[in-house]
């Protein structure tokens, strides 16, 4: 019996992995954040697995006997399984056993979920409040790249091969632009923050001056802004027509335009329902939500994440 009280009262640790920082929280019993912190990023493994102890540490006061849990949010290919990291590019990062070695340094069970399906918890965890949102959560990061989280009932669907998710590299995109993973035309190619800022590089962040301008009618951004939002509907179109989720999270740097950038997505959603009475009885635009950007969503995802 007192072993079970002790359990009940101790808190989960998420560390979010980014490229130029580590963000880490400590959640309470009851699932609410109680300690932040944010260090920067320091490439290469040794590095890598420091920063994310330290991190950790400073959320608990370096005692982590009260910890239960740390669970990790990173870039690159993770197995969930073992907690093993292939390839996290912007921190030199080839091939890492993140999730064994952490817990080596911790003496702390550690659990390793791909950053995009830490975010996609995380913000159904925050949309939601405490119980979290019921259903099928698809979380569109539009960040460097482009992916998607999906949640159902509080779960990660990873998928056979954790490949669950990944839309940002279907060919479907028609201006062919060539993908830096080998393909021609996929989605991340025009609608990723690094696509945006590539196709209008006349100011950054670029996707608020876009749309602002297009709203002028100059026809260069009008002519870019069309192309970025249809390949935006057809994301949205296929995660919706795959997994019919609940509710449709933006998220990733682009999601900080905030309500400018879902006005744009809701007229695309709308033109293409008028077209289609079998889209407009899904109702795409009501099922939006933005990212909630003034919380540390990678990092409570993490947490959460089993």
């Amino acid at each position: 019996m007192i072993e079970q009280v002790d359990n009940a009262n101790r808190s989960r640790i998420g560390v979010d992995v980014g490229g130029t920082k580590i963000e880490a929280v400590r959640l309470d019993a009851s699932g609410l954040v109680c300690e932040s912190a944010r260090i920067p990023a320091r490439p290469g493994n040794e590095a890598v697995i420091e920063d994310i102890v330290s991190a950790a540490a400073r959320v608990c006061g370096g005692d982590f006997q009260h910890v239960s849990s740390i669970g990790i949010g990173t870039p690159g290919r993770v197995d969930h399984r073992t907690g093993h990291v292939d390839n996290i590019v912007n921190l030199s990062v080839t091939s890492l056993d993140m999730g064994p070695l952490v817990e080596a340094c911790t003496g702390v069970a550690t659990h390793v979920e791909n950053d995009v399906n830490a975010a996609a918890l995380g913000a159904a965890a925050v949309l939601g409040g405490t119980q979290g949102l019921p259903g099928t959560v698809a979380f569109l990061n539009f960040g460097t790249g482009l992916a998607a989280g999906l949640v159902q009932d509080g779960a990660v669907l990873h998928g056979f091969s954790g490949a669950a998710g990944e839309v940002g590299h279907i060919p479907v995109e028609p201006h062919r632009f060539k993908c830096p993973c080998g393909q021609y035309g996929c989605l991340e190619t025009v609608c990723s923050g690094s696509a945006v800022a590539r196709l209008w590089p006349e100011a950054d962040p670029a996707m608020p001056d876009l749309i602002r301008r297009a709203r002028k009618r100059e026809s260069k951004a009008v002519d870019v802004l069309d192309m970025v939002v249809r390949a935006i509907g057809d994301t949205i179109q296929i995660v919706a027509q795959s997994v019919d989720p609940d509710v449709i999270v933006l998220g990733g740097g682009m999601a900080k335009t905030g309500k400018p950038l879902v006005e744009v997505i809701t007229s695309e959603l709308r033109r293409r329902e008028g077209q289609c009475r079998f889209l407009a009885g899904l109702d795409l635009p009501g099922r939006l939500r933005l990212a909630p950007l003034d919380r540390p969503v990678g990092a409570i995802g993490a947490a959460v994440a089993v």
